[in-house]
């Protein structure tokens, strides 16, 4: 199953374990909250609703890091962009231990979603360009289970610190504890080159037109606007479903199911190993079916799954089992969106559309959590994330039906194919090469 980690270079390994740290520390420090949302609930009385909005919040602001940093990465680098995002959301986590209220939270999550969307676009575009074509989306998708160790970790973590500490003291610990990433940047310095591609993007781009920088709105053009318009409705599906559980399965263990703190803790294993197990399982689909068919395929399982988890009258046996196959859905297809939105814009602005794309859609998908929070209000919190959550997937189906196929495509080849449309310049400068 792992016979196409052998097949990497020394080069391509040190870069996926830097973007598979990347995003696990990330993870890490993004689920701290969901983990703390009991606790701020009874200490300052918080309301589901305010709940829901300071995990709204992170997300929201997470697409206007990723898009800055997407910016950042095809002017500067995808290796730099990586660190300088992976410092600053960990400085924003520790400090949210330090806050009194609703609203100083509210500022330091949404200042810590700068960082969070940023170190993903650099990352999955890092990566992407640095693997072979053959293996991109096992590969790519293999960094989501950097997402199952991060919220592993930060589930082990806050099981211990709130049993052994009085809550009030737990969650600012827990919080503090999200400054340790931070130390991952000095490996990356030491180890990761930036990708050929970037580097020759980069040397074409200057003799051919040297005025030519990527600007915020490059992926708004009329040759780009029609794709980037579609990535981001597809992402905003996945993102919409996944944020729903993720955000409210906790609280739905403890409020609903009314289990201990060491018992939610197992039961949110049982997910993440599934998580784990989705980023494998959707990069073999997506290499060997294809990108398309295994969004439709993750999204109609996942309906089903969340439908019966969260509106069915099941056992708790079964609610445990049926939660690796949200975890198993969950990080399928968050995973397939890294190779996937690589493979659909050229160099010159891939980063900007691998923020944008997949940050606007974290922003719209995270609309959901909130929206959660404020129907649980009226209906039951089962009901209310089962039927947000399906409404997200409907979404995924039809993003996945009007995108074009792009398994095993060569990123040279399309900035080449770009370039004959978008730069007459630089054509000309890479036919005459």
């Amino acid at each position: 199953m792992f016979d196409w980690f052998t097949e990497l270079t020394k080069r391509e390994k040190r870069t996926f374990w830097a973007c598979l740290g990347g995003w696990s520390v990330d993870a890490m420090d993004t689920q701290m909250y969901p983990l703390a949302i009991p606790a701020l609930i009874a200490l300052w009385g918080m309301t589901k609703g305010q709940a829901g909005i300071l995990a709204t919040a992170v997300l929201i602001v997470a697409a206007i890091g990723g898009w800055m940093a997407g910016v950042l990465a095809d002017r500067i680098g995808r290796v730099r962009v990586l660190q300088l995002t992976i410092l600053w959301f960990a400085a924003f986590t520790f400090l949210s231990g330090f806050t009194q209220s609703f609203w100083q939270l509210l500022l330091t999550r949404s200042l810590q979603g700068l960082g969070f969307g940023g170190e993903w676009a650099a990352g999955a575009v890092l990566l992407s360009e640095t693997i072979n074509p053959r293996v991109r989306g096992r590969v790519v998708g293999a960094i989501q289970a950097g997402w199952a160790f991060g919220y592993g970790f930060a589930v082990l973590l806050a099981t211990g610190l709130f049993t052994w500490l009085p809550q009030a003291y737990a969650w600012r610990v827990l919080f503090f504890t999200g400054l340790l990433p931070a130390l991952a940047v000095l490996w990356i310095r030491r180890s990761v080159e930036e990708s050929d591609v970037f580097v020759d993007a980069q040397k074409d781009r200057s003799k051919a037109v040297q005025s030519d920088k990527t600007k915020l709105w490059d992926i708004f053009r009329r040759e780009q606007i029609a794709t980037t318009l579609k990535a981001t409705l597809l992402t905003s599906g996945i993102y919409g479903g996944n944020y729903v559980m993720i955000t409210w399965l906790p609280a739905y263990l403890r409020l609903v199911w009314h289990l201990s703190v060491l018992h939610t803790g197992g039961y949110l294993a049982i997910n993440i190993l599934g998580s784990f197990a989705g980023a494998f399982v959707n990069g073999y689909l997506a290499d060997g079916v294809g990108r398309r068919k295994t969004f439709i395929i993750c999204a109609f399982c996942q309906a089903a799954t969340v439908a019966v988890y969260t509106m069915a009258p099941i056992t708790a046996n079964l609610t445990l089992m049926l939660g690796f196959v949200l975890g198993c859905m969950q990080g399928g297809m968050a995973g397939g969106t890294g190779a996937y939105l690589s493979e659909l814009f050229p160099t010159r602005i891939r980063g900007t559309a691998q923020g944008f794309c997949g940050n606007a859609g974290r922003a719209f998908g995270a609309l959901m959590p909130t929206i959660v929070g404020i129907a649980s209000a009226s209906i039951a919190l089962g009901p209310a994330m089962g039927i947000c959550a399906l409404s997200a997937y409907v979404l995924v189906v039809i993003a996945a039906l009007i995108l074009p196929e792009t398994r095993g495509r060569d990123l040279r080849t399309l900035d080449e194919a770009n370039a004959s449309v978008s730069n007459p310049v630089a054509a000309r400068t890479t036919a005459a090469k």
